[in-house]
């Protein structure tokens, strides 16, 4: 297993790692990587049906004015935001089943997920929260109550990314933004499901929770910086990220 870690200073071509790697990964060029990292700056990331609701450009001013950059993801779903005050990680794999298997890593993932923080001490749960941001089936949540871990899957010939992102802190900022966004796009979220780890246990840091996702996936094995290939590839996909 090859494990990355640390952000790319530019926000889209940072999105847009993700994408390179399970291309890559498809041509055989990447066989199993994770990439666990904090963003390097406050994002807005929208989905791509987001972009034609006549609200969007409303919505993007708002992410603008709060002090997030406004993105676009490549996977479904719809708006999240995030800070450095958040861990990304990536779980990418070249498999001849990838299709096949599409609905069991949901599951999987998800269990493992809920297991890894309940270790840190969350009472986390898999599931929807009834008027979260970005509804999921397999999100992770706290007491069912709040949202903790948003999940997305993009599967491409002979090669799948799963990739999840978990709030850790910033839960103020990013539901007065999120409650904006949501009302220019006119989608439902109850505020009160905005959570983070820190409003479940106060004392952990994004830090921590990073390391703590190391030892959970990638055990004994030593991150290293982004290679060249899938950053000069993610520098050809970035663009499809900007607003």
């Amino acid at each position: 297993m090859q494990l990355f870690s640390g952000p790319v200073d530019d926000a889209a071509t940072d999105l847009a790692v993700a994408t390179a790697l399970v291309r890559r990964a498809s041509r055989g060029e990447v066989t199993d990587a994770i990439r666990i990292c904090r963003p390097a700056e406050p994002v807005l990331v929208f989905g791509r049906r987001d972009t034609r609701h006549p609200g969007f450009r409303a919505a993007v001013q708002a992410g603008c004015d709060s002090g997030f950059q406004p993105l676009i993801r490549a996977v479904g779903g719809r708006p999240v935001a995030y800070t450095s005050e958040a861990v990304v990680v990536d779980h990418v794999r070249h498999d001849l089943r990838a299709t096949a298997d599409h609905q069991r890593r949901f599951g999987t993932f998800g269990d493992q997920y809920a297991g890894v923080l309940r270790d840190l001490g969350v009472d986390a749960r898999v599931g929807e929260v009834p008027g979260e941001y970005c509804p999921g089936a397999q999100s992770i949540n706290a007491r069912g109550a709040v949202k903790l871990v948003g999940t997305a899957q993009r599967v491409v010939q002979h090669a799948w990314l799963f990739s999840t992102l978990t709030v850790v802190g910033d839960d103020d900022r990013i539901r007065s933004l999120l409650t904006e966004v949501y009302a220019h796009l006119e989608l439902p979220l109850d505020p009160t499901t905005v959570g983070s780890l820190t409003t479940e246990r106060p004392d952990l840091t994004a830090a921590a929770v990073e390391q703590h996702f190391h030892a959970a996936f990638a055990a004994g094995t030593t991150p290293s910086a982004l290679d060249r290939p899938t950053l000069e590839l993610a520098a050809t996909y970035a663009p499809d990220h900007r607003v």
